[in-house]
This record gives structure tokens, sequence and C-alpha cells, in this order.
């Protein structure tokens, strides 16, 4: 979809905003689905640039092969495939496992477990969406247990997954920010990557715990999950549903890890790890297709969410609204000194530019790399600017990885998810403020 600012009634490309501060407000209510919300903030949108309305059809059917789609499915699939562990006993065995024989009993304990989990799967894996969407069904029925709310497990899911990708040596952020800027690995890990995780794994941690506090009793997880009673016992059909499931997820991980395997591999995962452990507990292919299908109908409006979601942000883009956010800040920035250029880079990262946190920080460097030249700006500096300015944009928006995230987790409470947000991005801004004095 190509940029344009001729907006209707000649409105200048900034009211392009719009619709993402209404979809921000709307979303505030309890009263309307998340997916009434799209709808509406997508034919505002649609109105805005033009976009005649009986087109909307072609433009959604497109959006059935992006990478929101793509994302949609797999949050279906990870339902689906925790259904099958539902059905088997799997869920209620590696909770007993868990909780009795390893100990992670108190929230606090599920808290750290739950964010190094998340940070590994999503190292591991190489996408943030996809690992979650493969530790979720596991871990929801563990945190029910002990009457965690998904506002909580929402929190920790998308500021501790993220992580995962600014340590790993393989991740997306962490090769584009060594291209941009010919640093090694140990040099963006010691400098950028490390520094922002633990202050995000410290802000995580006292902000699921305070999270937790809050919505205990106002928000919770379905009540059809089960836990297991204080003398359990796995059955031998249980035992070898669950061998099979563990033994299957490592050896798929194995895999992905040694392979590479982006996003598009946990459909993969999840599927294969679904119908094998299916057949170790002694179903068939039909009873295996049935519980699959029945977990995933549970989340079939997350995926219409997620297709509405692409033609609703590229509506926004269309209308110019993040090109005159840059061009108004760009006369500060030109103007500004060391600390002033890394304050307004990183936010005209995070707020002015939006897309793939690849082509953002491709974006970013492409924008400002006359005055990085001028500045004589240190690399190890920029390494930072540019993780921050593309990566902390799904905290600034609730936009693809917030939105996935908080479906995954069965949580709409993103209030919660957006004061998170805010907290980390002050906190991550103040350590590039630092960093400007020390670099």
């Amino acid at each position: 979809m190509e940029k344009t600012t001729e907006l209707i009634f000649g409105l200048p490309p900034i009211v392009g905003f719009f619709p993402l501060v209404l979809y921000i407000i709307l979303a505030f209510r309890k009263d309307i689905h998340p997916v009434v919300n799209v709808i509406i903030s997508v034919l505002i949108g649609a109105i805005i640039v033009k976009q005649p309305i009986l087109g909307l059809g072609a433009v959604v059917a497109q959006s059935l092969s992006s990478f929101l789609g793509l994302v949609g499915l797999i949050i279906m699939l990870g339902s689906g495939m925790a259904g099958i562990l539902k059905k088997s006993g799997v869920a209620e065995n590696l909770v007993n496992i868990m909780m009795r024989k390893i100990g992670v009993n108190t929230p606090e304990r599920a808290v750290v477990a739950t964010m190094v989990t998340s940070c590994v799967m999503s190292l591991l894996l190489g996408t943030l969406t996809g690992g979650n969407a493969v530790i979720t069904p596991i871990v929801i029925p563990l945190l029910a247990a002990i009457n965690m709310t998904p506002s909580t497990l929402a929190a920790i899911i998308q500021s501790a997954g993220v992580t995962g990708l600014f340590i790993g040596p393989y991740t997306p952020p962490m090769v584009t920010v060594m291209g941009i800027t010919g640093l090694s690995y140990f040099e963006v890990l010691f400098y950028t990557g490390l520094p922002v995780s633990i202050i995000m794994w410290i802000v995580t941690y006292f902000f699921a715990l305070h999270t937790q506090k809050k919505t205990a009793g106002i928000y919770s997880f379905s009540a059809d999950i089960k836990t297991p009673e204080e003398n359990y016992k796995p059955s031998g059909k249980t035992v070898r549903a669950t061998w099979g499931f563990c033994i299957s997820m490592v050896l798929m991980v194995v895999y992905g890890v040694y392979n590479k395997g982006g996003s598009s591999y946990a459909l993969m995962v999840l599927a294969t790890v679904s119908v094998v452990t299916g057949f170790a507990a002694g179903y068939n292919a039909s009873q295996i297709f049935q519980e699959v299908m029945e977990g995933c109908g549970k989340f079939v409006w997350v995926f219409v969410m997620f297709i509405l979601f692409d033609p609703f942000l590229a509506f926004v883009e269309k209308s110019g609204a993040f090109q005159a956010l840059v061009d108004y800040m760009n006369p500060l920035i030109q103007s500004s000194g060391k600390l002033g250029f890394t304050l307004f880079s990183a936010a005209v990262g995070t707020w002015g530019i939006n897309g793939a946190a690849v082509a953002q920080a491709m974006m970013i460097d492409k924008i400002f790399r006359p005055t990085i030249i001028e500045l004589s700006l240190n690399m190890k500096l920029w390494s930072l600017i540019v993780l921050v300015g593309s990566q902390m944009t799904s905290f600034a928006y609730p936009g693809l990885d917030m939105v996935a995230n908080m479906g995954m987790a069965h949580s709409h409470d993103l209030k919660s998810q957006m004061k998170l947000g805010y907290i980390i991005i002050v906190t991550v801004f103040i350590l590039c403020a630092v960093a400007a004095f020390i670099y």
C-alpha cells in the first residue's frame, strides 16, 4: 500500500494517528469487544485515507497472507495444542511436576520461572510470538493453579520474552544492529543487549508482582483449566503422552535452533507436538484433529482481529502520520547536542517509525546517518539507539507484539500492558541518556 498525504477534506497527515488514538481509548472500555474496536478503527482509517468502503474486502483478503495473519494462526494452533494437552492429562501432569516436585508454587517463583522460560524460548527460536505460542499452553495451567492472572502473564511474556531477542547471537535484532554498526556480537551484547535486558528484567519482575496484586480477583483464567489434586497420580496414558510431548518438543526446538526456524516454524512445532502427544495418549487421527479444532475455535476471534489489524496499521501508515511526526521533530534533532540527539533519535524510532523491527532499524540508520557522521557518534551508543528505537515501538502502541501476547495470555487488560510499556520506555530512555555521557 503506497503512502499518501492526500487525506479527506485536505486534513494534515498527522490526523492519520486518530484511528490509533481512538483504538487505544476504546480498548479501555470493558463493554467493547476487541474485534469491534478494530472494525471501528479500520473503518475510520479507511475514510481518512479515502479508501472506498466497498473495496475493503480486497484489502482484508490481502491481509490473510500477511505476517499478522500468520501470527493469528499461530495463536489458534497454540490453543489447539492446549486442547490436546488438557484432554490427554499432560497439562495437569506438568503442573503437578512443576508445583510439587520442582517447587514453582508461589507467585514470585512462578514469575521468575515464566520470565526465564519465555526469554530462553524467544532466544532459541529467534521469534517472540513463536516462542510464547509454544510455552503459553504449558504454563497457563500452572499459573491458574496458583491464581496468577492473565494480566500478569501478558506482562511477563511480552517484556521478558523480547529480551531473548536482545541477547541471542543470531536473532534478527542483533544481526541487524551488528550489520548497521559494524560491531561484533560481544560488543553489541555487552554495550547494548545486556544493559537493556537487565533493566527490562528488573522492571518486569516488580511490575508483574504489582499487577498480580492489582488484578487478583478481577481477572482470571477460564474455570475449565484443570489443576491436579493433592494426591494426584497420573495414569499410564498420561505418562506416555507426557513423554511424547516432552521428547517431541525438545527435538523440534533443537531442530529449529539448528535450522534457524522463524515464526512460521512455530506452526510446525505446534502441529507436530500436538499429533505426537495425541498418538502417545492412544488417540486416533480423527480424535486428535477434533480436539485441536475445538481448541482453535476458542481463539477464532483473535485470528479475525489480526486479519483486520493489518489494514488498520496500513491505513495509519498510508496517511503519512509517521513521516509527519519525524518531520516535526527533525529541526529539534538538528539543533540539539549529543544528549539531545540520542533521546530525539530514539524517540523518533519509537513513535515516528512503524513497521517490522528490522525495517525500522534500517530506516532509523538511513534517516540519521548524516547526523551520526557530523557528530562523530560512537557506534556503541548508536547500537543502543537503534535497538531501542526499533524495539520500543511495540511497547508504545498496542500493535502486533502487544496484542499477540495479550491474546496468548488470555488477557483483555490493555491498561496494565500500556502501563508496563511506558515504564519500560522511560527506564530504557534513561539508560540511553546515561550512555550518551559514557560512550
